[in-house]
């Protein structure tokens, strides 16, 4: 039976007349949209978000579900500075490649540094502890470099002994790394919840 089914599908192929298939660009509302011409008709062809299927979670104890409410708590007041950390961590390296001095670059690097204290201070001023962690993990996955090589890049390795002797005293760590399948794996799934809308 198999072997019947695979031979009436290769006959198809060859019996069904091929129907030519152009695809072409529009503009809709200024944005561009793509569509295929089959047989006269054109059919609007759209590209369909990832749907991300988290496993339903098991009934927890109370404690549990607390501290997991905590979590996507404190991982939503420190998302946004992390992904600005990316952004601008981006940012400022492709532009320090274009100047050629040191001078020019420590000048443009204060100026970054300057604008940014200017408008999140108070902001950062009021993290916990445990978010200080968080945003520290999450920069990691935002940039690929723990905040320790960040600081390190950016303002030298003397700068960045000195933040992490600081981070040691409040009991955290520049160097610590995001850890995606492992310890972080919760902290992840709840990245990828906020990223996709979910939460």
């Amino acid at each position: 039976m198999p072997k019947f089914i695979i031979a009436c599908c290769i006959l198809t192929e060859f019996i069904l007349p091929v129907h030519s298939q152009d695809t072409i660009r529009m503009e809709l509302g200024g944005y561009p949209v793509y569509a295929v011409v089959q047989d006269g008709d054109t059919i609007y062809m759209s590209n369909i978000e990832e749907a991300v299927i988290q496993p339903r979670k098991r009934a927890a104890a109370k404690r549990d579900l607390r501290q997991y409410r905590r979590l996507i708590y404190n991982v939503k007041k420190v998302y946004p500075f992390a992904k600005l950390a990316g952004d601008k961590f981006g940012e400022v390296t492709a532009h320090l490649q274009t100047l050629k001095t040191g001078k020019e670059q420590r000048e443009y690097i204060r100026q970054i540094e300057e604008d940014i204290l200017k408008q999140y201070e108070e902001d950062l001023k009021n993290l916990t502890v445990t978010q200080g962690r968080i945003l520290i993990k999450l920069i990691d996955r935002e940039t690929n470099k723990t905040s320790y090589e960040v600081v390190k890049d950016l303002r030298g390795s003397f700068q960045a002994a000195f933040w992490q002797a600081i981070a040691r005293i409040f009991g955290s760590n520049l160097k610590t790394e995001f850890d995606a399948e492992g310890e972080d794996k919760v902290l992840n799934d709840i990245m990828i919840m906020i990223e996709n809308g979910q939460l």
